[in-house]
């Protein structure tokens, strides 16, 4: 068995591929615990300004292992799998799930964990814990309303029905959708253009979207003021070498 999440590096990004592809990388214990060694040795990686999560094979992941939950998966503590997603959530990079074909439950549930979805015209989409009698525990019941709605939420988890990537955008589940032939290349154009930002602003601006998160707007705008971490250490050199541009 190969590993089970392979890391790559590219030019100020990396991607983590979830490496089950003849399970539909469907999600265990042991490949969560490989996840979370990446996502720790990358809180502390300077050069790398941009994460994408995606799948090997024909789709992101087709969810939670049925078989290693009817083995009585051993779990290390309660709580792990959703502390392992908040983790990837609350890295300083900006994190992309990439998502083609199969994105279901537990799949969705680390799809949310990212900053943002984009997905492949072959994705699919759906929470099947009312289909196998399992409530949520990764994190489904709160990520899932703050992106889509709770009426929405609501619809897809109780009827367990699958959307296409055309559905996902509609209701702001995935950002936006590609045609699959381009998928590839869209993914490096985009994590390019993102690894090209400062890597102080995006650190900065993910903390203030967290904490001023359900805030008040006159507490989060307080908030911005008095709370900003300010400029960053590369504004001077980045503005020099635009003007030099410019020039």
């Amino acid at each position: 068995m190969g590993d089970l999440v392979i890391r790559t590096d590219h030019d100020g990004w990396a991607m983590l591929t979830l490496n089950r592809p003849e399970k539909l990388n469907a999600l265990t214990v042991t490949l969560f615990a490989r996840l979370r060694e990446h996502i720790e040795a990358l809180r502390e990686d300077e050069a790398i300004r941009c994460v994408v999560v995606r799948g090997a094979g024909r789709c992101f992941s087709a969810g939670h292992d049925l078989e290693d939950i009817g083995a009585g998966e051993a779990v290390p503590s309660r709580g792990w799998h959703s502390e392992t997603l908040r983790m990837l959530e609350s890295l300083p990079q900006p994190v992309i799930a990439a998502v083609h074909g199969h994105c279901y439950t537990g799949a969705l549930e680390v799809a949310l964990a990212a900053d943002f979805i984009i997905a492949a015209e072959d994705a699919r989409f759906g929470d099947t814990h009312a289909r196998w009698a399992l409530t949520p525990v990764w994190g489904m019941s709160q990520r899932l309303p703050r992106r889509v709605g709770t009426a929405t939420a609501k619809r897809m988890m109780f009827t367990a029905d699958m959307i296409d990537a055309e559905e996902a955008v509609r209701i702001g589940l995935a950002e936006y959708s590609v045609a699959s032939d381009a998928f590839e290349r869209e993914i490096e154009s985009l994590a390019g253009r993102i690894a090209d930002q400062s890597p102080f602003s995006h650190a900065a601006n993910k903390q203030l979207l967290d904490v001023t998160d359900g805030m008040p707007l006159d507490a989060g705008l307080q908030h911005e003021v008095w709370k900003s971490a300010g400029r960053g250490p590369d504004a001077q050199d980045r503005i020099a070498a635009f003007t030099r541009k410019k020039g």
